[in-house]
């Protein structure tokens, strides 16, 4: 027999890249003294791009994401799945 075949999730991928951008975005709301999780919530739920701060390029990285992607990659991380 061979040897087994490797299983690749694209999600692992995606979910890294996703939790980088999250972490820096995090980041970058801190140092501006905001509430992070207020004010990526409030992105989530209304795509203004405006709850999130331009310092440190957080704005453009942020909306590199879908928000679809970043819900499902939040939502399995959260479920541990």
């Amino acid at each position: 027999m061979g040897e087994p075949t490797a299983i690749f999730s694209i999600h692992d991928e995606k979910d890294d890249e996703i939790r980088d951008i999250v972490q820096q975005v995090y980041a970058a709301l801190k140092e501006k003294g905001y509430n992070p999780v207020n004010q990526m919530v409030g992105y989530i739920l209304s795509e203004d791009p405006t709850y999130i701060t331009t310092h440190k390029g957080a704005r453009s990285l942020i909306r590199k994401i879908d928000r679809y992607d970043l819900l499902q990659a939040l939502l399995r991380s959260y479920l541990n799945v």
